[in-house]
């Protein structure tokens, strides 16, 4: 089978004809139909870690210079260097880091994006679904699925951080960007509980420990657990997949590449993460509460000292539901 011929500079009758369709709004497939079906997935995105002893100063800052009441959501949002004002970490994901003081509330709304929070740092603040209270601790999960109410509230002590994760690119392409505020600042509590809807830390960190035991050491990924609905056996949300990922002492990943793009966190130990080959690697260097971004199909290779637990965002699942998802273990 022959191969497509190559085509060389457009002639002048060629200039002329796309001069042309232009004014009908028309364009030649042929010129761009290798980069629309590329023979891998190609990506704006780049790596990136955003350190926590740089990032939390700031964020510390900020909560000096404007309220939650008046911010709404007190975020400095983690800008992808490759997608610059796109207000995205992927091409589908948003994340962003929160602060919450004591004594402020995050006022109630909802929206069509879906979310999730990731504890950093503190105790005694609690996000509420639906008016269900759930006080969060570093290392839990916390989840505000779609169209679901939710406000937060910190009647403790000291300052309150967490890692947001949302769709919001994703659903700024499909179209259905939908938001509201609820008319009370807080939702009033329900009279019977829903589902759950936070994931403690310490379980499922155990789980990872007894794994590891069993010899579930995956050579290219060390242990790596999903978050999983009890109820389902599906994704905990089904645009955002979320994984807890535990490296051993020592452990130096296989080169390993994935179609879903990832937003790690740093839960324990410290490390760093070669992405890409070559020339080009990027080596992302990472310590406890540290977030650094993996675009996809990038190949990286994790490598730590210590133990390390990290946590990661990808819309893996959605891309499994659609059968579109690949993985690479070169």
């Amino acid at each position: 089978m022959q191969g497509a011929a190559r085509r060389g500079p457009p002639s002048d009758a060629r200039s002329e004809f796309y001069a042309r369709i232009a004014t009908h709004q028309l364009a030649p497939l042929w010129e761009v139909i290798r980069t629309l079906l590329a023979r891998e997935p190609t990506t704006e995105a780049r790596s990136h870690v955003w350190r926590y002893a740089e990032t939390r100063p700031l964020l510390l800052e900020s909560g000096a210079l404007i309220s939650a009441e008046e911010a709404e959501r007190r975020v400095l949002v983690l800008e992808n260097p490759g997608l610059a004002g796109a207000s995205a970490v992927t091409e589908t994901l948003y994340a962003g880091l929160q602060l919450i003081l004591p004594g402020e509330v995050a006022r109630a709304h909802r929206h069509t994006p879906s979310a999730i929070r990731f504890v950093l740092e503190g105790s005694g603040a609690y996000t509420a679904v639906d008016g269900e209270k759930a006080f969060m601790q570093p290392g839990d999960l916390v989840l505000t699925p779609s169209w679901r109410w939710h406000d937060h509230a910190h009647p403790g002590d000291g300052p309150m951080i967490w890692l947001d994760v949302l769709d919001l690119p994703l659903l700024r392409a499909l179209g259905p960007r939908f938001s509201e505020d609820h008319p009370e600042v807080q939702v009033p509590e329900p009279e019977r509980p829903g589902p759950a809807f936070r994931f403690p830390y310490a379980p499922r960190r155990e789980s990872l420990e007894r794994s590891l035991r069993a010899g579930a050491c995956d050579s290219y990924l060390g242990v790596k657990l999903e978050y999983i609905d009890p109820r389902t056996g599906d994704p905990v949300l089904p645009t955002i997949s979320n994984f807890l990922q535990l490296l051993p002492s020592g452990f130096e990943s296989r080169p390993y590449r994935s179609s879903d793009a990832s937003i790690y966190s740093v839960v324990e130990g410290r490390g760093h993460t070669v992405v890409g080959r070559g020339e080009s690697a990027v080596t992302l260097a990472w310590g406890p509460h540290d977030q650094f971004a993996i675009p996809r199909w990038q190949p990286h290779v994790h490598v730590c000292d210590e133990q390390a637990v990290l946590y990661s965002a990808s819309d893996r699942g959605l891309q499994e539901k659609l059968g579109l998802w690949r993985e690479a273990r070169d």
